[in-house]
Formats: C-alpha cells, structure tokens, sequence
C-alpha cells in the first residue's frame, strides 16, 4: 500500500510564489523513482486538470497555462515531488492533488488561495 500526502499550500497574493511538497510512502513506492509523478489541480465547479508531470528520467511536462510559471521536480532519495509555483494568479486558485497514477495513489489535496 502507498500514501501520498501533500503539504506547502496556503494564502498568496497575486504575483507570489508557493512551493508544494508530496511525499510517497508505503512498500508500493519502494520504486518511487520508476513513476510518472503527476500534479492536478481542481477549482470550484470546474473538472480536475494536470498542471505538471514529471516522468522516470527526470522529465517534465506542463500544460500552457502554467508553463514558464510552474516547475515540478522530484528527489527520489527522499520520496518526494515538488510543484514550484511563480507569478501566481487568482485563475491558479484551486485545491492541488498529487498524483501516483502507476501505483494507483493521490494524495488527499491541499488548497492554494491566490488573492490580495
């Protein structure tokens, strides 16, 4: 079994930063490094979206909405992916899910609040 528990969210005004942390544990993420690590994001009344993954070699991908604003990286001797998060603006408003979809795993969700 696995779980991934994300934290770093919170309150920020526009053109602020955030940093999000997600941490794997559990035998299944015993090949942590072998995953495809996902972040989504999901605001009231509108469908989750992917806004970031990064895959087994280290590679990332970003939808246009957050490219050039958001990185994500991992560090697979601690188990963790992070979403680095620049230039924030209220339309990036939403609650953001880790995702571990190979192992079939998300993290419960944390809020980010961009607002002056």
């Amino acid at each position: 079994q696995g779980q991934l528990v994300e934290s770093g969210g919170g309150l920020v005004q526009p053109g602020g930063s955030l940093k999000l942390s997600c941490v794997a544990s559990g035998s299944i993420f015993s090949i942590f490094r072998l995953y495809t690590m996902r972040w989504y994001r999901q605001a009231p009344g509108k469908q989750r979206e992917l806004v970031a993954l990064i895959d087994s070699a280290g590679d990332p991908n970003y939808p246009d909405s957050v490219k050039g604003r958001f990185t994500i990286s991992r560090d697979n001797a601690k188990n963790t992916v992070f979403l680095e998060m620049n230039s924030l603006k209220p339309d990036d408003t939403a609650v953001y899910y880790c995702n571990a979809a190979q192992a079939g795993s998300w993290g419960q969700g944390i809020q980010v609040t961009v607002s002056s």
